[in-house]
């Protein structure tokens, strides 16, 4: 039997107040979903509000492009389906064998607080499957909790974007807070490489990716860990 991934994305298109869009970044979505499609996992797409996901108007940008990217654009299927996504409180956990949380910044605003995305990871996680998230995605594993009332990231090796990074893209002060400092305050050990580099960390059922370059790391990961 195929194995069943869930893959939520962002509802959110609004970066800060600056008047300039947001949503999920490209390269998070298209390679990881071709690596879990490749490997014949049965793929449904979630997001807050259900229907349209938001897509980065930055992450189209030419210097952005990869060969997932490229081969997204050219995917009628696909981008249908990024059209027309499940409303997260419509998923049963039950029904997948794994999560994986593309970033963007805009899971920053409407997944870090998620009740229900919480909920969802609490579940995966308390029935011993994987939860995986790259990049800003893992600010969805910051409120998420373990049956003790302690932090899932308590302890655990995680990654995500780094200051140095938001930094880089000067959106220190555009972010609602900054992703590395939040998994620091809540005990994770938080873990980094070179910035713009691929590095993606698995502890346990938690895996997590640096930024963009490391989507396909974490991709990877998380199917190893459900085929195992």
């Amino acid at each position: 039997m195929s194995k069943k991934i869930l893959m939520v994305l962002t509802s959110h298109d609004q970066l800060g107040d600056t008047g300039h869009k947001t949503g999920f970044w490209v390269e998070e979505f298209a390679a990881p979903y071709y690596v879990f499609a490749d490997a014949g996992v049965e793929l449904t797409l979630a997001t807050p509000k259900g229907g349209q996901a938001p897509i980065d108007p930055t992450s189209e940008l030419a210097d952005f492009q990869t060969e997932a990217t490229k081969r997204f654009d050219a995917d009628k299927t696909v981008q249908q389906l990024v059209a027309n996504t499940e409303k997260l409180e419509d998923i049963n956990a039950d029904d997948y064998d794994a999560v994986f949380y593309p970033g963007g910044h805009g899971p920053l605003w409407d997944l870090t607080d998620n009740v229900t995305s919480i909920a969802l990871i609490e579940k995966l996680l308390n029935s011993n499957k994987p939860v995986a998230a790259v990049c800003h995605a893992t600010a969805a594993f910051l409120n998420v909790q373990n049956t003790s009332g302690e932090f899932a990231v308590q302890g655990k090796a995680v990654t995500g974007f780094t200051n140095s990074e938001e930094d880089a893209v000067q959106l220190t002060d555009v972010v609602p807070f900054l992703l590395e400092d939040e998994l620091i305050k809540r005990g994770g050990e938080y873990q980094k490489g070179e910035d713009w580099s691929a590095f993606a960390v698995q502890d346990g059922l938690m895996i997590s990716g640096q930024n963009p370059a490391s989507s396909v790391l974490a991709a990877e990961k998380l199917l190893a860990h459900v085929n195992a």
